[in-house]
């Protein structure tokens, strides 16, 4: 998934989110920071948001079941990654994938998954935490080789 795929679909659910949230035009404006005006283009589909209120959509927002459905999963760890080229540290502690991830390898306690809707990869350990997660296979791929080998 790119940035522009990530700012269209966010762009998308705008209004879905604002109205799960049971917030008028005017207040989803005042919390992401956009002007009212902005807010109505978007949800009226005449422009995208930008980068900048996508992030800031993700995070205020990253309870949201209509962004956790369009993103599979939570919102800023897409964003993160998309932003970050991949990351590479211990992070917060996940739900395992139990619902939005197959898992592609495991062994010496790490687990290598993949996103169902996104299709970027992680690397989880045995506590849940995530380790890594990029969009690019073979990177992943090589991470897991060098947990599992020691040699990360």
């Amino acid at each position: 998934m790119t940035r522009e795929e990530i700012i269209l679909l966010v762009s998308e659910k705008m209004r879905l989110v604002r109205v799960e949230a049971n917030y008028t035009q005017d207040k989803m404006a005042e919390v992401i920071g956009i002007s009212k005006k902005t807010l109505v283009q978007i949800e009226k589909g005449r422009i995208d948001a930008g980068w900048t209120t996508v992030i800031a959509l993700c995070a205020l927002f990253s309870n949201s079941q209509t962004l956790q459905h369009a993103l599979g999963g939570v919102p800023m760890e897409i964003v993160e990654v998309v932003a970050r080229e991949g990351i590479d540290y211990r992070k917060e502690k996940t739900l395992g994938g139990k619902v939005w991830w197959t898992e592609i390898q495991q062994e010496k306690g790490f687990v290598l998954q993949k996103n169902i809707i996104t299709k970027h990869y992680r690397i989880i350990d045995e506590d849940y935490f995530r380790l890594f997660s990029s969009f690019d296979d073979k990177l992943a791929q090589q991470r897991f080789d060098e947990l599992i080998n020691g040699t990360f």
